[in-house]
């Protein structure tokens, strides 16, 4: 009898271990690198979470209520849009660029395409002040959250006080965009050795080790560079990436390098959206490079790749695709949060 009690309660401490683990807002995975963000300096906690998930999904953040952070970042999409090629933001406006995939960004230091914000916690002014985005002002966000039911109560929760400042905001909307880290597709269990990958999809592996991580480094699948992949560039934007902010001619043509997790979902592809397909890519890489000063000096040369290990290539990064961080309920539009405040 003691000794079935000694078990039941042994079992009883993994499972709670287990639950305690898994409720964690972030966890580094195995073998990964250690993040760069400085969480001291915007401790993670439940309640600011849950704020910054709020207003991931609120319209309130742009002028005329209309457009929110998922508006082009919808977590089905790995936190992008798919429906056209550049972002539409207020008013129906056409942006300059494709919208980037939100994930793992821990690990980042710079962000946009051309790395014009240096730190996760100002990013969000970014798209809020755009006039072809949000086209709101960050002390005009304050004021309206200020004056809804639902925010001075959410702040409460998560600062201790009901009051709204941009500083608070920002620092949550980070919050919650840190707990986006995708880690679990069929290469992660590959990696943890709890599967393996098919014969095409290890041909595509060997490959794609061979020809292409270099730039999409594992395991986060970027090496989060700037760099020129040789696309012609395209006249009507006339994007010339990291250039803009730095006015460095070394840096004409450079824009960031991104993740290839979930690829599956991030459609279209490159900075403009120039590609719908996985295999428009691969083409571009083997015979659509545009030579320049500034190319990636791996591109020098085009891929030399057979339709058979395009193919192969492209099962493998289908193995990057975290079906558990696309449709994890702590990510999704919070209508339970926004139901209450309809009925308050």
């Amino acid at each position: 009898m003691k000794l079935k009690l000694i078990v039941v309660f042994a079992i009883v401490i993994v499972v709670s271990a287990f639950q305690y683990e898994s409720e964690k807002p972030f966890v580094v995975p195995k073998n990964w690198p250690n993040p760069v963000y400085n969480f001291k300096l915007n401790p993670l906690s439940k309640n600011k979470i849950e704020l910054g998930r709020a207003l991931f999904y609120d319209t309130k953040l742009s002028r005329n209520n209309t457009i929110s952070c998922a508006s082009c970042h919808s977590p089905y999409s790995a936190f992008t849009h798919i429906d056209h090629a550049l972002s539409h933001g207020i008013e129906d406006k056409i942006g300059k660029r494709n919208s980037p995939a939100l994930m793992n960004l821990a690990w980042q230091t710079l962000f946009m395409h051309d790395g014009a914000v240096n730190h996760l916690d100002v990013q969000a002014l970014a798209p809020i002040s755009n006039p072809l985005e949000m086209d709101e002002s960050i002390i005009n966000v304050v004021s309206k959250l200020q004056n809804s039911k639902l925010y001075p109560r959410l702040f409460y929760k998560a600062f201790g006080d009901s009051v709204v400042t941009g500083e608070r905001t920002l620092k949550s909307l980070s919050q919650f965009m840190l707990t986006l880290v995708s880690c679990n597709s069929k290469y992660d269990s590959v990696m943890r050795k709890q599967t393996v990958f098919t014969k095409q999809e290890n041909s595509g592996y060997q490959l794609f080790k061979q020809h292409c991580g270099n730039c999409h480094t594992e395991p986060l699948f970027t090496n989060n560079l700037f760099m020129n992949n040789g696309l012609p560039i395209d006249t009507t934007l006339n994007d010339v990436g990291r250039f803009g902010v730095t006015k460095n001619a070394n840096d004409s043509l450079k824009f960031k390098v991104p993740t290839l997790r979930n690829i599956e979902f991030s459609y279209p592809y490159m900075h403009d959206g120039r590609f719908k397909k996985l295999s428009e890519v691969l083409n571009h890489y083997t015979n659509g490079i545009k030579q320049s000063k500034t190319l990636a000096h791996e591109l020098k040369k085009p891929l030399n790749l057979t339709s058979n290990e395009k193919v192969d290539i492209i099962a493998f990064l289908l193995t990057l695709s975290d079906r558990s961080f696309l449709f994890n309920p702590k990510f999704s539009y919070p209508k339970t949060i926004f139901l209450q405040a309809a009925k308050d």
